[in-house]
């Protein structure tokens, strides 16, 4: 079992160059937020919106591809 004690003698190990990194992680930890919430609300609504204001922008010029074109033809490499 991982005890609080456990975690912090690791943290006493880390480098410097990471404890930022680690700081960050340990907030998100503390208080992370309701993803629930986020995917229904944020995401969503925006996906949404980002539809409806593009749907149908292509109609009066369309993409289409273009002829494949012809590639030379190369010696093989060995």
């Amino acid at each position: 079992m991982i005890t609080r004690e456990l975690v912090k003698a690791e943290i006493d190990k880390v480098q410097d160059k990471y404890l930022e990194i680690l700081y960050r992680i340990i907030k998100a930890l503390v208080s992370p937020p309701d993803l629930a919430t986020v995917t229904s609300q944020g995401s969503n609504s925006n996906w949404h919106q980002f539809i409806e204001e593009t749907y149908g922008c292509l109609a009066d010029d369309p993409i289409e591809r273009g002829e494949q074109g012809q590639y030379e033809v190369r010696e093989k490499i060995e």
